[in-house]
């Protein structure tokens, strides 16, 4: 999408803004804050500061990002969420909580709570060495009495009841616990596990008392694009928990007082992927078929992309900048009635 039809979407966010009679903390920002819970798809560098193998602080990942260093982002560049944040106008990126900047004003444009490998169930950030969703939540609750100290109760009220609410969890669940975790696939069928799973998620949602909520799938994404590689399938049981959590979010619509909840696709996606990238079946990085974290990708990985804006996905697993760009452009246009 080009800058002029980002140019639109901030008009159309504006107007938005105008008809609904949103107040932003900020004049200059859209939504007061952004709130971001989650795993690898959103994670901005809490993981360089737990110990984890699932680290994306060194080359080549960061490459194409602000002066061109690796923050702790699965990408070679901006994730989806800090695109989105550039076009809600955003100058700065709420801090990943665990890092040192996550202090002071900062924290008044929101904070990120994300870990790579984590999911709904705790037990697989716990297989992982994550930050569960339990603690993230207790973080965040942190947060609020940290925002409450710099803002003033009215004012941190404001801000975390205006502000924007991203979640992206799931993959890991499925591709980092069940399938190979024999004390839970022996125990739990995969649609027992599916029911498990929105179980946490239909809990974590009644936290904020008026929350507008983005649930980011991506990584379902490799899954189309990748049919071929038995590892980046996409399973019938994964299928069926995104349908329940697009259902359970619309029961949500009708029995809660919810300012919004949006369950955002990105499958429909696909077809531009496939036909506007000269790469959709392999990662830049490496061979980019095996290629994620220290173990693979990293300075010495033989065969790296040089321009990596021709690649969907930027190691294995995760998307390249321009991928992002593509969802945040369609994220921004699809959550324009969450704004306001």
């Amino acid at each position: 999408m080009g800058i002029y039809m980002r140019e639109a979407l901030v008009w159309a966010f504006a107007l938005a803004l105008a008809i609904g009679g949103g107040d932003a903390q900020n004049s200059s920002t859209l939504v007061p804050a952004i709130i971001t819970f989650g795993d690898s798809a959103v994670d901005v560098g809490n993981n360089d500061y737990i110990p984890t193998i699932f680290k994306a602080n060194y080359p080549p990942y960061g490459r194409d990002f602000v002066n061109h260093k690796p923050t702790g982002r699965f990408c070679n560049g901006k994730l989806a969420t800090d695109l989105t944040a550039d076009t809600l106008g955003f100058t700065t990126y709420p801090p990943a909580y665990l890092s040192p900047q996550a202090s002071g004003k900062n924290l008044l444009i929101g904070a990120n709570f994300a870990s790579a490998a984590s999911g709904y169930d705790d037990k697989t950030a716990v297989l992982n060495h994550a930050i569960p969703l339990s603690q993230q939540l207790e973080y965040y609750k942190e947060y609020q009495g940290k925002l409450a100290q710099i803002a003033g109760n009215q004012n941190a009220a404001s801000i975390l009841k205006d502000g924007l609410y991203i979640l992206s969890f799931g993959s890991s669940d499925f591709l980092q616990n069940y399938y190979v975790n024999p004390f839970i696939n022996k125990v739990l069928t995969p649609d027992q596990y599916s029911s498990y799973l929105v179980g946490i998620f239909s809990s974590f949602i009644k936290v904020p008392t008026k929350l507008s909520l983005l649930l980011l799938e991506w990584m379902r994404w490799k899954n189309y694009l990748r049919p071929n590689i038995k590892r980046g399938r996409m399973s019938d049981d994964e299928k069926d928990l995104i349908i329940r959590l697009h259902k359970l979010l619309g029961n949500r619509l009708v029995a809660h007082s919810f300012s919004t909840l949006y369950f955002f696709f990105f499958h429909s996606f696909f077809l531009y992927f496939v036909f506007c990238f000269a790469e959709a079946s392999k990662g830049c990085c490496g061979t980019g078929t095996v290629e994620t974290t220290s173990l693979l990708c990293n300075p010495k990985s033989i065969g790296t992309c040089s321009n990596a804006s021709q690649y969907v996905f930027w190691d294995s697993v995760h998307p390249s900048e321009a991928a992002n760009q593509v969802l945040a452009d369609s994220l921004i246009l699809q959550g324009i009635n969450l704004i306001g």
